[in-house]
């Protein structure tokens, strides 16, 4: 199985001080060390056991996922701020390095064709001192997307909301995936082109029995509000690790015919109607599901039926990452405060659960946590300042 490396929560191994692993080579942990390594690394466990910090596994990998709050209200915008060493872009940015994920699923990045803001976010996480990523992934979400339709009721055309999801511009608030290891292209599906109408048990919105805003608008409108995407990776001397990854739109911000509410419980339906083969093959290799959901399983609004069905799904484990503690309960909250993975204002929706990372029963999964350092800590303005949300993270054992 390896040498324990003696990874932990928050700090990862690398070649030096501060430094990214070497280009195109997998991570050492994966990687058999050689005989100054192993000293240190004998050192370094016994300061950990010390210490109480339980080492990891060499034989694990970290996957992680955030909404990293990196859109802009044009096009270009977040490849302007990249470049300028935005002090959001830099705090995000610090927190990729200090959870150093193997694989890191982000929602809410703008796209562009070209994906230059991707790779410029990607060198920049490499240069300030965080994991190298060769490998990077992302697609034109539905964000923008016209559709020559009034979709929301109001009588208006070309609105941000009459896009197949909500979206300023093309491609706003997008998807991608940052990883040290090769993605099988070839066997990726996108789901992203899906309507809505096809879904199996859809709950298509209705206003005075008839369907919202019309049947033509129904007729035409996708599921996903940015995407469902089902990604292969090949990991070194392992079998195929698969992502399902999704950015749900949020049950609010809508009228009486709640259609972000039922669009929203439907974009989680959908997995479940993955897994049971409604859309063709189920992966046969391991997998984990991940992404935005935009829903709590207990508090704050929302249809919340199809997140706890996934949550109480056999075919995956809910490992509950939790943020240190101990954590005061809001007022208005009755689910676990460690479990939240977002930092809304008390005076709207609150502290919520809505990031979801879900391996497959058949994994092992070592550790979990979510990066919200607290308060007394240097990083936890720094947390705080790379947006509302906060990184998840799992470490699983690599199949075998």
């Amino acid at each position: 199985m390896g040498f324990p490396t003696c990874k932990y929560a928050d700090a990862r191994y690398r070649h030096g001080a501060d430094r990214p692993d070497d280009r195109g080579q997998a991570p050492p942990r994966l990687r058999t060390g050689r005989a100054g390594k192993l000293a240190a690394r004998l050192i370094a466990c016994f300061f950990a056991i010390v210490l109480g910090n339980a080492p990891l596994s060499a034989d694990t990998l970290r996957i992680a996922t955030m909404n990293a709050a990196l859109e802009r209200e044009g096009p270009g915008l977040l490849l302007r701020d990249i470049l300028r060493d935005d002090p959001q872009i830099t705090a995000f940015a610090m927190v990729v390095r200090r959870v150093s994920p193997d694989i890191l699923v982000l929602q809410g990045i703008d796209y562009d064709h070209g994906r230059v803001a991707l790779r410029a976010l990607r060198n920049k996480i490499d240069k300030d001192g965080g994991p190298h990523y060769p490998h990077v992934f992302t697609k034109r979400p539905n964000t923008g997307m016209p559709t020559g339709l009034d979709m929301d009721g109001d009588g208006r055309l070309g609105q941000s909301r009459d896009k197949q999801g909500f979206g300023r511009f093309a491609g706003q608030a997008g998807m991608a995936v940052l990883s040290r290891w090769p993605f099988d292209r070839q066997k990726m599906r996108d789901f992203s082109h899906v309507k809505w109408q096809d879904l199996p048990s859809a709950s298509l919105p209705m206003s005075m029995d008839a369907p919202f805003p019309s049947f033509e608008a129904q007729k035409v409108q996708r599921l996903s509000s940015v995407g469902h995407w089902v990604l292969p990776v090949k990991l070194p001397h392992a079998p195929v690790l698969t992502l399902m990854t999704f950015h749900a739109t949020p049950p609010v911000f809508d009228g009486p015919e709640d259609r972000n509410g039922h669009r929203n419980h439907d974009e989680i339906l959908f997995w479940q109607k993955f897994l049971d083969g409604e859309f063709g093959p189920v992966p046969d290799d391991h997998f984990v599901l991940l992404g935005d959901a935009n829903i709590d399983p207990v508090d704050g609004e929302g249809r919340k039926s199809a997140v706890n069905r996934l949550l109480a799904d056999p075919r995956l484990q809910d490992p509950e990452p939790k943020r240190p503690g101990p954590v005061l309960q809001g007022p208005e909250q009755s689910g676990d405060p460690r479990l939240d993975t977002v930092a809304w204002p008390d005076d709207g929706p609150g502290h919520l659960r809505v990031q979801y990372l879900l391996p497959s029963s058949d994994l092992r999964v070592v550790n979990a946590g979510v990066h919200w350092p607290t308060p007394d800590t240097d990083v936890a303005a720094e947390a705080s300042a790379a947006g509302p949300h906060r990184m998840v993270w799992v470490d699983i054992a690599l199949p075998e």
